[in-house]
């Protein structure tokens, strides 16, 4: 049982980097805007923030520079997407290319270079209580904060009126607009801190989770945290039992390593991918009108169940999702 515990309380550490980096993409999809650039972003950030903690030994500055990275990259999206009109979607993939490449080329000196790392804190008296101690308070800083941002990013969205505007500003930004709020001002800041977040989320990889900077520390991760967006309904709750859905599967798929000898590596280090991917296909059929007029031809033993199962699966995007705004 004990191992039950320090098993569940390591999934909370690895999910720690992408619950940090969706409630940031959830707060700017909200806003409307997708920021498909995450996956060079989390790279260039985490050998950013690699790199600025070695150099100065504070790791403080490295987090700080990796969140710069990060609102600088969302900054630039903002500045063709949102003042230039140009496509979200394509400016945003073209970042995610150009910072995967630049973290390469700049980080080449700090490959596999021994450095700085977010140090263990428990906190006293807490964390010797029975299981919860195991699960909660052995941790980290980065991880403390991990817990922390789910919360608070719930409650802004649904229980503040900036979290209204928030909300508007993805579902009705003409409506918006109407009572006197600069939808693109708005929309860049929820970006710009999006992006932010996004940024503290690449150095908590490079100095907490997997220490150390090499080539393409955190590649794939970016694009996971997109599809858990998606999977989670742009909920925060729900977003973030995706993250922890995925650590999961990858923490099940690390120790299938050493059960499963002799089955191929690759398929193994690939398969919380797949999962996650056929999981984002079930919201998707779910979120379908047809599957709950085909839910409604099935017999009542069946149909309610089903009904139930496609109404929590469901996950509707914010109306003005990716959709530029002129004003009137």
């Amino acid at each position: 049982m004990d191992q039950l515990w320090i098993d569940l309380a390591a999934v909370l550490a690895a999910a720690a980097p992408l619950v940090i980096a969706a409630m940031g993409e959830t707060l700017s999809e909200r806003a409307g805007v997708i920021n498909l650039s995450l996956d060079g972003t989390m790279l260039l950030a985490a050998m950013t923030g690699f790199a600025v903690a070695l150099t100065t030994g504070n790791l403080l500055l490295g987090f700080a520079a990796a969140a710069l990275v990060g609102a600088a990259i969302a900054a630039v999206l903002g500045l063709f997407s949102l003042t230039l009109g140009q496509s979200q979607t394509a400016v945003g993939f073209v970042l995610a290319l150009l910072c995967t490449d630049l973290s390469s080329f700049l980080g080449a000196p700090f490959v596999r270079v021994p450095g700085p790392a977010v140090p263990f804190t428990p906190i006293p008296a807490l964390a010797d209580v029975p299981v919860l101690g195991t699960l909660f308070f052995r941790h980290d800083p980065v991880i403390y904060a991990s817990f922390l941002i789910i919360p608070a990013t719930a409650y802004l969205l649904y229980g503040t009126r900036l979290g209204l505007i928030v909300r508007a500003l993805g579902e009705r930004p003409a409506a918006v607009y109407a009572r006197g709020i600069d939808v693109i001002r708005w929309r860049y800041a929820m970006l710009i801190t999006g992006g932010a977040l996004v940024g503290i989320a690449g150095a908590a990889f490079s100095l907490d989770l997997k220490q150390g900077w090499s080539y393409r520390h955190t590649f794939g991760a970016g694009w996971i945290v997109l599809a858990i967006v998606i999977f989670g309904g742009w909920r925060p709750w729900r977003v973030a039992l995706g993250c922890y859905l995925f650590a999961v599967l990858e923490i099940v798929a690390t120790r299938s390593q050493s059960a499963l000898p002799n089955f191929p590596t690759q398929i193994i280090q690939v398969a919380p991918f797949v999962l996650m991917i056929f999981v984002l296909a079930l919201v998707n059929l779910a979120s379908s009108p047809a599957a709950m007029r085909r839910a409604a031809t099935l017999p009542q033993i069946w149909q309610r169940p089903l009904l139930g199962a496609i109404n929590r699966l469901r996950a509707t995007a914010p109306a003005a999702l990716g959709q530029p705004f002129e004003r009137p």
